[in-house]
């Protein structure tokens, strides 16, 4: 077995291997829903009230405002000038009915600021810019202007712009009750321009504390070791594969095809986790990290090229849940031997997250950790 020469330091790494969420999962057709979907007109004026008091909230902060200040002019001047405005999406969250963005938030944002005054955030130094329609041909009637001014100078426009419409489509899943629905609706909608990784939507559609803490742990030094990049990937893969672990380590039992669910499902119930919740798991994570590093050495689940998602998620809940079998002997060599084993990388190459693989493949990591000298 090639033993691996590592620089943890190193900003420059592989890919993530096998990531199935992304590979395998791509391929296979998400399960039949029952949904209602029907459209509602707002006025303007009515959705920035509903954004101001959070009944229809944007999509977590990842996706954070990104249009310039002439294509949120742009958007306002259409509705001034009555033209139309392609229809949003909002998803209703079961648990208080309260609407989410899945399609639709720069539009909604932009017609928010212009309504408050000032475009985007504060900058670091708290100042504000104020929203003036700017990228317009100056010889538009609404060059320059701000909701202001159309209130104290051009009632006509002001009360346009107030009464303008913006359909929306309202989604709201019946059946199964759960909500791995958005995912798929979020992950087809949003197409453009380069689509947004697994553990990216999540980001966007699960924000809450436990998306924060992951975030956290994916910058324990340890774990930086064992994923082989001391840089964070740019597309979360490593976030996804530590939800990956602690979601198979506390729910391995009920873990069904297709992972991309599973991980939606899990991050679902314990997107707003207690604290003392996300301690235990973050002990949990960081004690197995550590456990594989001093076992294991640097980046241990590169196999051939980047990171083995399959091989990671096994030998992690395998140490975790034997813990002290694990640091018996030399697990490096039982290691080096399971992974010559041909049976052991059948669970680990093809068709890796079909139900009784995944379960197949911890096991056998179970029985060569808790084996002896």
């Amino acid at each position: 077995m090639k033993e691996y020469d590592v620089n943890p330091t190193s900003t420059v790494g592989d890919d993530v291997e096998l990531l199935e969420s992304e590979e395998q999962d791509r391929d296979y057709s998400p399960p039949s829903y029952d949904i209602v979907a029907y459209p509602a007109d707002y006025t303007l004026e009515g959705l920035v009230a509903k954004l101001q008091r959070g009944t229809i909230q944007p999509a977590g902060f990842q996706r954070r405002y990104v249009w310039k200040l002439p294509q949120a002019s742009k958007l306002i001047e259409s509705f001034l000038l009555g033209l139309p405005v392609p229809a949003v999406f909002l998803y209703t969250k079961p648990e208080d009915n309260s609407l989410l963005v899945i399609d639709g938030q720069q539009r909604l944002m932009s017609i928010r600021y212009f309504f408050e005054g000032y475009f985007g955030l504060p900058d670091e130094s708290g100042k504000s810019t104020v929203f003036s329609l700017k990228g317009l041909s100056e010889t538009s009637p609404y060059y320059d202007k701000t909701y202001n001014y159309l209130r104290e100078h051009n009632e006509t426009a002001f009360n346009k712009l107030n009464e303008a419409v913006l359909r929306a489509f309202i989604v709201k899943q019946l059946k199964p009750e759960d909500d791995t629905s958005i995912y798929h609706i979020f992950q087809r909608l949003n197409t453009g321009g380069t689509p947004l990784a697994g553990q990216e939507i999540r980001n966007c559609i699960y924000h809450g504390p436990l998306n924060d803490r992951l975030g956290e742990l994916n910058q324990f030094a340890p774990w930086r070791r064992v994923f082989g990049k001391n840089r964070e990937d740019s597309r979360q893969r490593d976030v996804e594969l530590i939800l990956r672990f602690l979601a198979l380590f506390y729910n391995l039992n009920e873990y069904e095809k297709p992972m991309t669910d599973f991980l939606s499902r899990f991050m679902r119930k314990h997107q707003n986790a207690s604290r003392q919740s996300l301690d235990n798991m973050s002990e949990v994570f960081k004690n197995t990290t550590t456990a594989v590093l001093e076992l294991l050495g640097d980046r241990p689940f590169h196999i051939r090229a980047g990171i083995n998602a399959a091989v990671f998620d096994s030998v992690y809940v395998a140490v975790a849940r034997h813990m002290i079998e694990a640091h018996q002997g030399s697990l490096r060599s039982r290691y080096d031997q399971l992974l010559k084993n041909d049976e052991f990388a059948k669970c680990v190459s093809s068709n890796t997250t079909d139900t009784e693989i995944v379960r197949k493949r911890v096991a056998t990591v179970e029985e060569v950790v808790q084996a002896t000298e």
